[in-house]
């Protein structure tokens, strides 16, 4: 099976572990829980929950803990779209080829749509709990809680996303500093999130987890240049979305500030030492490995 067969397979997987931990459409109150699931399986990639997983396999994880991490990482994820989706955010009506889901529903259930996947992930998470066999097993837990409420919360996503909002206000006062704060926050947190997690079920000293930590801060940032990187160099056709954006909104990223090549070069350098990170370990994980090259250099 080659990478590609692989990564379809694995995408198929999470798509299933995603859907049998999403609420069942009943009540009263099945309004918002449509809204909850039309948002969540609205496609995407499922990167999170699979580095979560192949970084917990690789440190030799057998996965019975895992599952409803990856499920209520998935649906944070998600739950950020909506929000960023509605008018008082980014104001998009289409995500993924279809309308967003304050377009369907309204604005007033967007919101409770991810007020809900937020909480419900909360709640999806404390299930591995009841997978729990060991004292140690229940601190892994325990431990992992508390990374999946810190990397969405404020000092996390969340505060990315406030420091990107007032950003947009002031984009003259951006500097490396903030722009790389924004990155780390917004971007990297989610799969610093997953790999951290993903390492402490399966049992990883701190030394390895403050490792997977630096490695998907690499990512996230790397990932994100790369996507500055695109909106000069790509075209519509390829992206899927329209090109020279961050121009038209006289937005400050990584290539206004350095340069083309001096982009491409952190790219290269951030990728690479990621790359090394995963290496290090005793145990690789080669499909981890392919799959961060994947998500760092891709065209689209």
């Amino acid at each position: 099976m080659n990478f590609n067969e692989a990564l379809q397979e694995k995408t198929e997987q999470m798509e299933a572990v995603l859907k049998a931990f999403l609420p069942e459409e009943d009540g009263f109150q099945k309004t918002v829980m449509e809204a909850m699931n039309y948002s969540a399986l609205a496609g995407g990639k499922r990167l999170r929950p699979m580095l979560m997983a192949e970084t917990n396999r690789m440190f030799g994880g057998k996965g019975e803990m895992l599952e409803p991490f990856m499920a209520a990482l998935e649906m944070i994820h998600n739950y950020s779209l909506v929000h960023d989706d509605l008018p008082a955010m980014d104001n998009d009506e289409y995500r993924r080829g279809r309308k967003t889901t304050h377009v369907v529903y309204g604005e007033g259930m967007a919101v409770l749509a991810g007020d809900g996947l937020l909480n419900y992930a909360f709640e999806t998470a404390c299930k591995a709990f009841t997978k729990a066999e060991t004292l140690e097993d229940y601190q892994r837990v325990a431990k992992a809680l508390t990374v999946l409420g810190r990397k969405a919360g404020i000092y996390g996503m969340i505060g990315g996303q406030c420091v990107d909002i007032e950003a947009e206000e002031k984009p003259d006062e951006v500097t490396e500093e903030v722009l790389l704060f924004i990155h780390e926050h917004k971007t990297a947190a989610l799969i610093q999130c997953a790999m951290m997690i993903g390492a402490i079920l399966a049992g990883a000293t701190e030394e390895q987890v403050a490792l997977m930590e630096k490695c998907a801060y690499n990512i996230g940032i790397a990932f994100q240049i790369q996507d500055d990187i695109l909106d000069v160099t790509s075209s519509l056709e390829v992206l899927g979305k329209p090109i020279g954006s961050d121009e038209k909104n006289h937005k400050t990223t990584y290539v206004t500030l350095h340069g083309l090549e001096e982009s491409k070069e952190k790219v290269e350098a951030l990728s690479n030492e990621a790359i090394q990170i995963l290496m290090s370990f005793p145990e690789r994980n080669a499909f981890l490995e392919k799959l961060v090259e994947q998500l760092i250099y891709r065209e689209k």
